[in-house]
């Protein structure tokens, strides 16, 4: 590590490396970047809404993903908005919607929708389906599963390692909502506040998940998938561009990532999967975009702070970042 990193860095009070419910891995942005990425999420207060005259007139074609009409929305800015349109189409609350994918009505959790809408994306919402009760018990430090969440405060189930403690519970889905862990609720709560809590639960004893399902169509009822595969080639959007959602500030019209990007932003959102037990694309394209241009890993570490401060990545984390954007814009990865 270079020296000068860590004097650098302000010094934060919350520490970030036991937020991992790792999977084998050293133990955060979060499905999905604090205040940042509504993909991950984006649970901190943000700016008030744009004015409607700023916001990008693009009209998105949406349907609920276990089957409805085809709706047509437009307006909206960051997440919450998204699903607030989605509702009022369909007639349901926008709290029924657990997460949007992206041109397929299947849980495939590589088409997650996260900060960026392709501009000819179809927008597929999945809501709210059966609830379900299930014991847990924690023979094992790992669970084996990787969490996200959808921006507006539902914490779900990005991926299932194979053979895990997760895995063995068949009843468990990836896609099923998280609601509450020993009878306390989580709702409204970060993807890596759910994983630590999951992380901190005592080896050798039994506890309890109150699960939501997506709702299925009849022949969408199949054996489980375990998510998205690690490190996947999913790429953001179909279209000539993307929108790309924002929890401060109005969403902005984008080219889509170039080829560095793409393949910075999985690498960054690999090592955050390691260190964290999460996935996050646009919390890896935010970091990936305060790096980018920086010239030594001690800028991108003041940087970092100044955009991600609430995270208080370690800086081991920070400098592999650092190396990764690097080995990007160098082509090694």
């Amino acid at each position: 590590m270079p020296l000068g990193l860590k004097a650098r860095r302000k010094n934060k009070s919350r520490d970030s490396s036991t937020l991992v419910d790792n999977e084998g891995g050293p133990a955060w942005r979060g499905g999905s970047a604090g205040a940042v990425s509504p993909g991950g999420g984006g649970g901190g207060p943000g700016l008030p809404a744009p004015p409607p005259h700023a916001r990008p007139k693009l009209v998105f074609h949406t349907q609920l993903a276990h089957g409805s009409p085809t709706g047509r929305i437009e307006g909206f800015s960051n997440v919450r908005e998204l699903y607030a349109k989605i509702g009022e189409v369909f007639g349901i609350p926008a709290s029924e919607i657990l997460f949007c994918t992206l041109n397929t009505h299947r849980i495939d959790m590589e088409k997650l929708l996260g900060g960026q809408i392709g501009l000819e994306d179809f927008i597929f919402a999945h809501t709210k389906g059966l609830k379900k009760e299930v014991d847990v018990f924690k023979a094992e430090d790992a669970l084996g599963l990787t969490i996200t969440d959808n921006g507006a405060g539902f914490a779900f189930i990005k991926r299932i390692k194979e053979n895990s403690i997760i895995d063995r519970v068949k009843v468990i889905l990836v896609g099923d909502h998280i609601e509450s862990i020993n009878g306390q609720g989580v709702v409204g709560c970060r993807h890596y506040e759910v994983a630590k809590m999951l992380k901190e639960l005592p080896k050798g004893q039994t506890f309890t998940l109150k699960l939501v399902e997506t709702t299925k169509a009849f022949e969408a009822i199949e054996p489980r998938s375990r998510g998205a595969r690690p490190g996947g080639e999913a790429k953001i959007g179909t279209g000539r561009g993307t929108l790309r959602l924002r929890s401060k500030g109005p969403a902005t019209v984008e080219q889509l990532p170039t080829e560095f990007e793409e393949k910075a932003i999985a690498k960054v959102d690999d090592l955050l999967e390691s260190y964290m037990g999460i996935r996050d694309t646009e919390l890896a394209a935010t970091m990936v975009e305060v790096g980018k241009d920086k010239k030594n890993p001690d800028e991108f570490a003041v940087a970092l702070d100044e955009a991600l401060g609430d995270f208080a990545f370690p800086d081991e984390f920070v400098f592999d970042i650092w190396g990764a954007i690097g080995d990007a814009k160098k082509g090694r990865l």
